[in-house]
């Protein structure tokens, strides 16, 4: 059967795949600005011309030239043919080098270039259904994850996620034990021990080299005789008794979540609390199409399904999994209690409890 082709239509969706080109190669772009102090420089000095911005940041003007307009014909710098120069605005450099604000990006364009860069090992793992595990990826992808997700936990987690939990606050006041589990490189774990110095905490991951700078970072921070971190898969972290355990953009990672949320089950106290904190999603595909939603699909298409694929059982839940089902899988571990206490745009917060 011939199907007769909307030329306008047709050519429309060609430029929307240019812009898509474009977007790609912008994700090296920023990892570039950031390394080599562009929009730092542009953000302390103001506007710039190329020969300038160069002599700022000891860099050659051949490519702080095709940086820049690469950056102002994809609106992230503003050009003034007048002068020359380019102006990073405002409310730009707060996104770009303001690591303080929750919306700091440069760590979520560094966690995407560096999941772009096993492409080819995805695509084979997906002829097979095997899987690339978070320990095979790049350090930018675990640097990256980090930056970003750290600001938005540094703005939310004492002032308003914490909070919301019934009676938690208290008891970290008074004094708790709390576990944290798949804590990365140690950052909300140290985060809540410098807030609560009479409590005490134990961060996990199964990923070794993230361990290690989670206690290098605990020393900087001077909480490590409150802190220890160890290497051990979700279902097997040490200690029993928890007031707290906490799970921060990870849980969907695992090969055997529920496996993962009954041994939470057995570590807490009867009365004790788990804070689960999940990307934002909804519970229907159609709740997701948006432009966070779509950031999130491409992230499990390429980094977290094939995460949990690599791992026993390999339920790979995704990133957009939803409450409802993030509900089922605590429920599949026993617990009794489920509901959401917070949001951001990229971030829901359940209180789960037995």
């Amino acid at each position: 059967m011939t199907v007769a082709i909307d030329a306008d239509k047709l050519m429309g969706f060609v430029f929307k795949a240019v812009d898509e080109v474009g977007a790609t190669l912008n994700a090296a772009l920023v990892v570039m600005g950031d390394r080599l102090g562009y929009y730092q420089a542009l953000s302390d000095q103001g506007p710039a011309t190329p020969s300038e911005l160069a002599e700022w940041t000891s860099t050659d003007e051949h490519y702080t030239r095709e940086w820049l307009n690469a950056q102002a014909a994809g609106g992230i710098v503003e050009y003034d043919a007048s002068t020359g120069r380019y102006t990073l605005p405002p409310e730009h450099a707060v996104a770009m080098t303001d690591p303080s604000s929750p919306a700091y990006l440069p760590g979520f364009f560094q966690i995407a270039l560096g999941t772009l860069q096993h492409t080819t090992d995805t695509i084979e793992a997906a002829r097979s259904g095997a899987g690339v595990g978070w320990h095979e990826h790049t350090t930018d992808v675990h640097v990256g994850c980090e930056r970003f997700f750290r600001p938005s936990y540094n703005a939310n987690l004492l002032p308003s996620w914490l909070p919301a939990l019934d009676g938690v606050v208290e008891k970290l006041q008074r004094g708790a034990t709390v576990a944290d589990i798949g804590c990365g490189h140690g950052s909300s774990t140290i985060l809540m021990a410098e807030a609560f110095p009479r409590s005490t905490f134990i961060g996990s991951d199964y990923h070794q080299a993230s361990i290690e700078t989670a206690r290098l970072r605990a020393a900087e921070a001077g909480v490590a005789d409150r802190v220890s971190f160890e290497v051990s898969p979700a279902d097997s972290f040490s200690g029993s008794g928890f007031d707290l355990v906490t799970t921060f953009d990870a849980l969907h990672d695992m090969g055997d979540p529920v496996g993962a949320a009954r041994h939470v089950r057995e570590a807490l106290a009867p009365d004790g609390t788990w804070m689960l904190v999940e990307p934002m999603a909804g519970d229907h595909v159609e709740d997701n199409l948006n432009p966070v939603g779509r950031a999130y699909y491409g992230f499990s298409t390429l980094l977290c399904t094939p995460a949990s694929l690599s791992q026993p059982v390999g339920l790979a839940l995704g990133t957009q999994a939803g409450p409802a089902r993030i509900k089922d899988v605590t429920k599949a571990a026993g617990f009794n209690r489920f509901r959401t206490v917070a949001q951001t745009p990229f971030n829901l917060v359940f209180e789960v409890r037995p």
